[in-house]
């Protein structure tokens, strides 16, 4: 019987699922005094977002054949240290998809309409006529530059085309015909996303050559008064640089669902501003959510200590060895 590890309590009712094929071990949750306690039985974990898996973590549990990320990112686990024990490494890419591009839409109606503003405007003083300075913009026919058309991004593309907008995307990794068949403008270079867009928004993974994708260089890119979202991760954006953006009013907002580091210090300048709307990076976790991807995470860990093949692997070189 598989041995499972997981960063987070895994539900009773999930768990009651699989009970004929699993030994839950536990969890660091369940034990936050000494989370690392029950690990070193473990044949598979199931891994979080705040813990760095390489090879000092690894080595602490021997008989561990697979790691499965929960969500799309993998960039806590160093891959090769997995790669050289042995272990695969996988992950739930379909899981967090829908709800990721919900929250992303959410977001860009949050701050294009400046809820944020209003709502605490009206909370304060509830009699005044907001109707002469309300700013909020409407998005039919502005245009919605998309950095990363994957799962996600495809998503958001095809709401934001039903409601009107028009779409634009710098992906280099896709072909025409993809672009085309979701009826969006593919273009070549970032700057041909960022210049004309309204609204941008980010959704490629985390690399060494994606770090601080959106600096001040590219800030400056953008049109003057545009609104720029993240809903993937935090190191894709130099923070500093997004600061000074809006303070100097080049950018009109911001939504973010992640920061560089997580969790942000809670002097972060960026969790303050009104012209900025924050979320916990919750954006992919919903209960229908949470629930896919604890069934998807704990399926593939089953494949790989059955000797089949995962459903999603990122290192498959090392399965069967």
């Amino acid at each position: 019987m598989l041995k499972l590890w997981s960063d987070r309590t895994i539900p009773p009712l999930i768990r009651a699922e699989y009970r004929n094929n699993l030994n839950v071990l536990g969890s660091a949750e369940e034990s936050p005094e000494a989370p690392l306690e029950t690990l070193p039985g473990a044949n598979a974990i199931i891994a979080g977002a705040r813990r760095t898996y390489d090879g000092s973590f690894l080595k602490k549990c021997p008989d561990l054949k697979v790691i499965c990320r929960t969500g799309i990112g993998i960039d806590n686990i160093v891959v090769s240290d997995a790669t050289e024990r042995g272990i695969a490494v996988c992950n739930t890419p379909e899981g967090p998809s829908v709800s990721t591009a919900e929250t992303a839409i959410a977001l860009i109606l949050v701050v294009v309409k400046n809820l944020k503003q209003v709502s605490k405007g009206f909370i304060e003083n509830p009699s005044k006529d907001f109707l002469p300075s309300y700013q909020g913009m409407e998005i039919y026919k502005k245009t919605l530059g998309l950095i990363g058309l994957g799962r996600i991004g495809s998503r958001v593309a095809r709401v934001a085309s039903a409601m009107g907008m028009r779409v634009i995307a710098y992906d280099p990794y896709i072909e025409d015909s993809q672009s085309a068949e979701l009826g969006i403008e593919r273009k070549e270079c970032i700057e041909d996303v960022l210049s004309p867009s309204d609204v941008v928004s980010i959704h490629t993974p985390l690399t060494q050559e994606t770090k601080h994708l959106m600096n001040s260089e590219r800030f400056l890119q953008m049109k003057r008064g545009a609104y720029f979202i993240n809903v993937a991760r935090g190191a894709l954006v130099d923070e500093k640089a997004l600061y000074l953006a809006l303070d100097k009013g080049h950018l009109a907002g911001a939504g973010l669902d992640v920061f560089d580091p997580e969790p942000p210090s809670p002097d972060n300048p960026l969790l303050n501003r009104e012209d900025v709307f924050v979320t916990p990076h919750i954006a992919g976790v919903t209960v229908a959510s949470r629930e896919r991807m604890w069934r998807m995470a704990i399926s593939t860990c089953l494949q790989v200590w059955e000797k089949k093949r995962p459903d999603s692997i990122i290192n498959p070189e090392v399965l069967f060895i």
